[in-house]
């Protein structure tokens, strides 16, 4: 069996092999699955329950390990990693609450009753990116383990370390082996079997709008059932009512945030023309003040890019002819680093407003007014995330309602919570992860009618 060399980005020195799986062994582990799923759904709701309760506590008794590869493979800071492990425990509880809740309905009819069930899928198969590759792992198979499918889950190529612990874990917590599997592989043979397979009733991916149109074009063959979460170029709309000081502060964290690698990034700030310059003068000290460096170190706030191939990437977008406006700092040496980056773009048309850069790069323009702003803000193929700043709580509403994005946050950049909905519009994506809404997209609703009326 070949085998990745797992590297950690910030002294690119390998952390571990782990073994790339084939198109013939992802077949078999998929036929396990499929196996396991009626037991699976047989299972009393209390002991679903206990068992997604149980992984829960085994996750919360290892967030430290997991913080520390997580570290190590993806280049996370220590304070992110173990938010990140604590995420995958409190959606793991939140759906734990699922098997005993997932209620049909009675529906009056004439002649007899009709009731619908929630009945499960079957065999999913949950594809991770290597940005987050934690919490978007849960965010995949606790709903779905939840409403009594059996899950096989690939991990991002890049980092795969994470989620070969969290398999780990499961099989600790008494969840069977076969109905949550851990899969490393290629996109290309393990995904594309997920794809591909007939007995893989969904496809759950989050990743580049590129992939995410493939992977809907060849579940569309088989009816197959998708969700995806794919890119994002966010606004982040500061009017001249807001709280600028509060706005400039909290700006590179809604953008530089996992080395901007985060497709909720706001890395297209629109400002208000009037105090564009006030503005710009909070922001350059909010950004070379970002501490950026070893991951490990409690103080850092910035870690690395995830690659050398990403590196490039990233730097290509930010050449000579770039109009700069200042950047942050990053280390030398070994490492993927990237500093901090403000950019002032001559014209909406240029790449580096346009592209998903998925770096620690952000844009800044301005506009005249509200029907402005939002214009601006729409003018994306993507519409995923963004952030709204005003005191003026009628604009927000208005503001909100008019920007073509499926997370929006008022004075904050906050775009996830485990207990409300999340996916995007337009080309970010399908579906909706988190919340109740996700069960609802791992179940398929049947009908029973059942005649009263004497013959």
């Amino acid at each position: 069996m070949s085998v990745t060399q797992v590297i950690n980005p910030a002294t690119e020195a390998v952390v571990a092999e782990v073994p790339r799986h084939t198109a013939e062994e992802t077949d078999t582990a998929i036929t396990r699955a499929h196996r396991a799923q009626p037991a699976w759904k047989a299972l009393a709701p209390a002991d679903r329950a206990r068992l997604l309760r149980r992984f829960a506590e085994a996750v919360d008794s290892d967030v430290d390990t997991l913080a520390d590869l997580e570290v190590r493979n993806s280049g996370h800071t220590i304070g992110n990693a173990r938010w990140e492990a604590g995420n995958v425990r409190d959606v793991l509880q939140y759906y734990s609450a699922a098997p005993e809740r997932l209620f049909g309905r009675q529906i009056p009819v004439a002649g007899g009753v009709d009731i619908t069930f929630a009945e499960p899928l079957g065999v999913v198969g949950v594809i991770v990116p290597w940005n987050f590759p934690m919490p978007i792992a849960g965010w995949g198979f606790a709903p779905a383990l939840a409403a009594g499918n059996t899950v096989v889950l690939k991990p991002a190529e890049l980092t795969p370390l994470t989620a070969i612990r969290l398999g780990e874990l499961a099989r600790e917590a008494g969840i069977p082996e076969d109905v949550f599997q851990v899969l490393p592989g290629a996109g290309s043979v393990v995904g594309q079997r997920f794809v591909d397979h007939p007995l893989v009733r969904k496809v759950v991916f989050t990743g580049s709008t590129e992939v995410g149109r493939q992977i809907m074009a060849g579940c569309a063959a088989q009816v197959k059932r998708v969700t995806l979460e794919l890119g994002g170029k966010n606004a982040n709309l500061v009017f001249a009512d807001a709280d600028l000081e509060k706005a400039a502060a909290t700006a590179p964290y809604g953008v530089f945030d996992n080395a901007g690698q985060d497709c909720c990034a706001r890395s297209r700030i629109l400002v208000q023309r009037s105090v564009f310059d006030r503005f710009m003068e909070l922001l350059e000290p909010a950004v070379q003040g970002v501490v950026v460096g070893d991951p490990g170190d409690t103080k850092t706030e910035m870690g690395p890019l995830i690659s050398k191939a990403h590196l490039a990437n990233v730097s290509s977008y930010v050449d000579d002819k770039t109009p700069v406006a200042f950047r942050g700092s990053a280390p030398q040496g070994p490492g993927f680093w990237f500093p901090p980056t403000v950019v002032t773009p001559h014209a909406a048309t240029d790449r580096v407003v346009t592209d998903e850069v998925f770096g620690p790069v952000v844009t800044v323009q301005t506009f005249e007014d509200e029907a402005d702003a939002i214009r601006m803000a729409n003018d994306t193929e993507y519409g995923l995330s963004g952030s709204i700043w005003t005191e003026n709580l009628g604009r927000a509403m208005r503001v909100a309602r008019g920007v073509e994005a499926g997370n929006l946050s008022v004075n904050s950049h906050s775009s996830v919570r485990y207990s409300t909905p999340f996916g995007g519009v337009k080309q970010s994506g399908l579906g909706r992860e988190l919340g109740p809404d996700a069960l609802a997209a791992f179940t398929e609703t049947k009908n029973v009618f059942i005649a009263t009326e004497g013959e």
